[in-house]
């Protein structure tokens, strides 16, 4: 795969402390939610993090799908995602569940589902959810 972009950012504390982007422009604060023994705080979590980027990613595959379907979308077009956490049913750790809901205002029921069935091909965390992603460790 030819990469076109790489983003880089780093965390210090795990989910109770704080990380940003190397370019600067992306700094949080992280705090662990209730539910998974932590305080609850202001700050944010990975699963708020991961809902936004593919809540934003897969209506970006949307408008591309749709671009070359000669689809116009509406600016009121939405893509909203739930992130679940918990404890994996073989006992080695986590998952996660992910669930996408699309709002195509203005375009016929059979072609919004043809283009979201498309996007979900196009976008690259779908692509991720469904398949997985080569993942590279290293010991800095």
């Amino acid at each position: 795969m030819a990469i076109l972009y790489r983003a880089e950012a780093t965390a210090t504390g795990g989910r109770t402390g704080s990380a940003k982007s190397s370019d600067g422009r992306l700094a949080v604060t992280l705090d662990t939610p209730k539910e998974l023994g932590g305080s609850g705080g202001d700050g944010t979590n990975p699963e708020q993090l991961f809902a936004t980027g593919y809540s934003a990613c897969f209506l970006g595959a949307l408008k591309y799908v749709a671009g070359q379907k000669k689809v116009k979308l509406s600016e009121d077009t939405t893509v909203t995602a739930t992130v679940g956490i918990g404890p994996r049913d073989d006992g080695q750790g986590f998952g996660l569940e992910i669930a996408l809901s699309v709002s195509v205002p203005g375009v016929e029921r059979d072609v919004a589902e043809a283009l979201v069935a498309q996007a979900d091909i196009v976008c690259p965390y779908s692509h991720l959810a469904h398949n997985g992603a080569s993942v590279s460790l290293t010991l800095a």
